[in-house]
């Protein structure tokens, strides 16, 4: 396999987020396989974060600011406000020199390809020049997401014009096949970490992972950690006394809730924790650089959001070791996650059922233990590894 020029652009590269976490851990991929490898993110982050410590590739951001805060005109007289007359120009003037300096980077390569990191960033794309650089678009979330928002007729308008358009699930990429995409294949994220000796699963530490933001429904999971440890909320009942392990007090005493992830809802989250009797159980532990050792410390992930696509959370639990319970979202966490095999699905919203299947979870250790070999398995083709040569494949496939 020959060398090449990979440039991997997205609108924000250096928030943290799981999009975000996956572009630095390809693109060190990629540059340690020996490829020239440029991180471009059109926008900096109001918030940056460090993903990888000695990058072996260039990282670069066009715009000098994050973005202003949206804003429309109420009237006609506004519109022609001076201010912001003068202000619309300046974006645009900053707008052209990005592109300017973007096309003048991608003139300079020899030819290669662009990894466009989503439907937004291929919109701005459009007016840069690359004839000699072929162009692969991704997308992060799932096809029923898509259809939620402006992203599924951005996809449908932009990603046919690429050599392929990569989506994270069969099941979201045969929905784009219906919706007459011919490029649409399958790519899954890879791990961000090789993962070492299995969790011990014996903590009796509930996980929750990612911001906390109004769409993970941490809400959710606080009524359901309540209901399973007999909180004064929730739907109920604290269980038999766990089962197939060491034995322990009954129910969920001693269990604790950890959330990992910083987010405008901890306030909210913690008063919630403290009206359902189990906030002396439950921590917040803020962003954590090392996610391979906090997997470690957990027994149980649970995941209560409102919509995922291939929530990277199931993955890394699954290479740890650490059985899931996860609201059935879409196709791409029911690949991560096998109901009755390596975790368990409940309807989506279901809190009652995600009460139950946490409290099972909780409550038996050998079925902990059983999921977790099952789902370190399951999950062992995401190692960083193995995702890089289906994406040399892909380039190999795209030469030809």
């Amino acid at each position: 396999m020959g060398t090449r020029d990979l440039f991997l652009v997205g609108i924000d590269v250096d928030s943290m987020g799981g999009s975000q976490r996956v572009l630095h851990t390809l693109a060190q991929g990629f540059a340690e396989r020996g490829h020239r490898v440029d991180l471009i993110g059109i926008r900096p982050s109001p918030e940056p974060h460090t993903f990888v410590a000695d990058p072996g590739y260039r990282h670069t951001t066009l715009y000098a600011e994050p973005p202003a805060p949206p804003w429309r005109a109420e009237s006609f007289a506004e519109r022609l406000n001076p201010a912001r007359v003068r202000a619309a120009r300046s974006e645009r003037r900053e707008r052209d020199l990005a592109r300017e300096r973007l096309a003048r980077r991608f003139a300079a390569a020899r030819e290669g390809l662009v990894l466009i990191g989503s439907p937004w960033a291929a919109v701005w794309l459009e007016a840069v020049d690359r004839p000699h650089l072929r162009g692969i678009g991704q997308y992060h979330e799932s096809f029923l997401q898509a259809c939620r928002s402006e992203n599924l007729r951005l996809i449908l308008r932009h990603y046919p014009e690429l050599e392929k358009s990569v989506f994270l699930s069969e099941p979201d990429a045969a929905e784009f096949r219906r919706m007459r995409l011919p490029n649409a294949t399958v790519m899954p994220n890879p791990l961000p970490f090789t993962p070492g000796e299995p969790a011990p699963l014996d903590t009796r530490r509930v996980g929750a992972v990612g911001r906390l933001e109004e769409v993970k429904r941490l809400d959710r999971l606080l009524e359901a950690f309540a209901g399973a440890t007999g909180g004064t909320g929730g739907t109920g009942g604290t269980g038999g006394g766990e089962s197939g392990g060491s034995p322990g007090p009954a129910g969920g005493d001693g269990w604790e809730l950890h959330f990992f992830g910083d987010g405008p809802l901890e306030p909210e989250l913690r008063a919630r924790a403290e009206r359902l009797g189990v906030a002396g159980r439950v921590r917040f532990r803020g962003s954590v650089r090392d996610m391979a050792a906090a997997y470690r410390e957990l027994s149980v992930v649970a995941l209560t959001s409102e919509r995922e696509g291939r929530p990277m959370a199931l993955a890394e639990a699954s290479a740890s070791g650490v059985p899931c319970v996860s609201f059935d979202l879409s196709g791409g966490v029911r690949e991560l996650v096998v109901d009755g095999r390596t975790g368990t699905l409940v309807p989506p919203g279901d809190t009652a059922a995600f009460t139950g299947a946490l409290r099972a979870l909780m409550t038996d250790g050998a079925l902990r233990e059983r999921y977790g070999r099952a789902a370190r398995e399951h999950v062992a083709p995401l190692r960083l590894p193995a995702v890089l040569d289906r994406w040399e494949a892909l380039f190999e496939e795209i030469d030809r």
